[in-house]
C-alpha cells in the first residue's frame, strides 16, 4: 500500500524525495512536543488554541515521519499529503488516530478559512489526547530506526 501511494503521490507531484538528517527530524519532533506542552497549559481555558496546537503537533510529527522515509510534501495540499503518508506509513495500528488527524485537518481548514466554525470543549480535549498518542507513536517509529534519538515526553489530558 505504501509503495503504491508513494508512486501515485510522486506522479501527481505531491511528494518528492528528500534526504533529511536525523537532526532535522528531531527538531520537528521537538516542535511537536513543544506544541503539546503549550496546549497542556491552556487546554482548560482556550479550546480553539488547544485544538490548533494539537493539530500542528500532529502535522509536524507527520512531516518528521515523511522525512524519516525520505520524502517531503511539495504541492498546495501539503497537509492532506502528510495525513495520507502518515496513514500509509503507520498502518492499521494507528488507523483511528490518523482518521481523526484527517478530521482535524478538515476542521482546521473550516476554522481558518470560514467564519462561524463551531468547536466544542470535548473536540479540543480529544484532539489534544489524540495528538499526544499519535506523536508518541511516531516517536516510537523514529526511535526504532534511529536508536540514538533521545527525545521523549510524557503528557496526558487532565
Amino acid at each position: 500500500m505504501l509503495i503504491k501511494l508513494i508512486e501515485r503521490l510522486k506522479r501527481e507531484g505531491k511528494i518528492a524525495n528528500q534526504k533529511v538528517g536525523i537532526i532535522q527530524i528531531e527538531e520537528l519532533l521537538k516542535e511537536a512536543v513543544s506544541d503539546l506542552n503549550e496546549a497542556k497549559k491552556i487546554c482548560h481555558i482556550a479550546d480553539r488554541a488547544t485544538y490548533l496546537l494539537a493539530y500542528m503537533a500532529m502535522l509536524k510529527a507527520g512531516r518528521a515521519l515523511m522525512f524519516l522515509k525520505g520524502y517531503r510534501p511539495t504541492d498546495g495540499a501539503q497537509h492532506k499529503t502528510v495525513v495520507e503518508m502518515t496513514s500509509a506509513i503507520l498502518g492499521d495500528k494507528y488507523r483511528d488516530l490518523v482518521d481523526h488527524f484527517e478530521t482535524m485537518r478538515r476542521k482546521r481548514n473550516k476554522m481558518t478559512y470560514e467564519a462561524g466554525a463551531v468547536l466544542s470543549r470535548s473536540e479540543a480535549q480529544r484532539a489534544f489526547s489524540d495528538a499526544i498518542s499519535l506523536t508518541q507513536g511516531i516517536l516510537i517509529v523514529v526511535k526504532s530506526q534511529n536508536p540514538q534519538l533521545e527525545l521523549s515526553f510524557d503528557l496526558e489530558v487532565k
